[in-house]
């Protein structure tokens, strides 16, 4: 099948989503196994607990007894109220990473308190559209916030992003307006898989939300591939990915051709593969990958094959570099739960 289908369907009771293009899973959303888990994009009014010295961040207290981390946070009094909202899932036995930087994300715009101004991403490059794209939101009230157009407002009507950027403002105006109290409480869930799909990833060629999706376009046998470690490459190499508490670890290995061109042959076709592994596997967190037998000459390559496949990833990752082993390390942000 040729073009984009997005499928939207359940896996062992969860709500998912898969996106498949020219019949390849490209990225996979599933929801949470814990449905008290917050989700990224869950706001709360947390209660302010004690500092973490050394840590330069705060220790929050959410509801039902959880726990938020809030990084590089101002001085604020012990008991005191805060919006704050979830950037990702923790790890296991450490406290949910949280925000006060809040967003209000729609399909074709975002908006974000605190910070002003009006501003388009710079996909849309057409001058016309970029003016008319403004004129349609400049006479909503934001109550003093920002908007990002986001780049599928470029195809999407002109009506319908005001709509949604007016909508945006209110359920803003709602949560701000609940910022005081003496306890914890949340005020917004976070988007299920479904509702992900929908906002983040456009408008497909073709689209299958029926019941038994996932089994109509072979979905399921994608789903299960994942379950194991081992990844093909192109040429017979393979890689190993296997998340551990600490970190994921990725081993690339040549087939039976041990010299030097097959080795960098198959840390290129890595490079380039890795990022839709990642998403689709929901792996975060501090990453090392230990490449086939390479040439200190040849890193280059391999550096400029992982900033071109991870320049089109939307997961922010941080490409840190080559470790005195001669591993590569990188960091990426736990937007999702890794597969189970």
């Amino acid at each position: 099948m040729k073009g984009s289908l997005i499928a939207l369907d359940q896996v062992g009771g969860r709500r998912a989503a898969a996106r498949l293009i020219d019949g390849r899973l490209d990225d996979l959303l599933i929801d949470p196994l814990n449905d008290a888990l917050p989700t990224p994009g869950t706001i709360f009014r947390a209660i302010t607990d004690r500092p973490m010295k050394g840590q330069g961040g705060l220790m929050l207290r959410l509801p039902d007894k959880q726990r938020g981390f809030l990084r590089s946070a101002k001085v604020l009094g012990q008991g005191a109220p805060v919006l704050v909202q979830v950037t990702g899932y923790a790890e296991p036995g450490k406290a949910v990473p949280v925000t006060t930087k809040l967003l209000f994300k729609g399909r074709h715009a975002i908006l974000t308190p605190g910070a002003p101004g009006i501003n388009l991403s710079r996909k849309i490059r057409d001058e016309e559209l970029r003016d008319r794209l403004l004129l349609a939101v400049c006479d909503i009230d934001l109550q003093g916030a920002g908007l990002i157009l986001r780049s599928g407002a470029a195809t999407a009507d002109e009506h319908d992003i005001a709509d949604e950027t007016a909508q945006l403002a209110d359920l803003a105006q709602a949560v701000l307006g609940d910022a005081t109290g003496a306890n914890p409480e949340r005020l917004l869930d976070g988007s299920d898989a479904h509702e992900l799909a929908w906002r983040d990833w456009g408008e497909p060629d073709q689209q299958d939300t029926a019941p038994g999706a996932f089994a109509r376009h072979g979905i399921d046998d994608m789903i299960d591939a994942l379950r194991a470690p081992l990844v093909e490459l192109s040429g017979g190499a393979t890689a190993w990915i296997e998340p551990t508490r600490a970190l994921v670890a990725v081993d690339v290995n040549t087939a039976g051709d041990t010299s030097p061109a097959a080795g960098l042959k198959a840390n290129i076709a890595l490079a380039r593969e890795l990022p839709r592994q990642l998403r689709c596997r929901g792996l975060g967190g501090q990453i090392t990958i230990d490449f086939a037998p390479l040439a200190k000459r040849d890193r280059r390559q391999v550096e400029q094959a992982l900033q071109s496949a991870f320049r089109a990833d939307a997961i922010e990752t941080a490409l840190v570099g080559w470790t005195p082993l001669g591993h590569f390390e990188m960091q990426r942000k736990r937007e999702r739960q890794p597969f189970q």
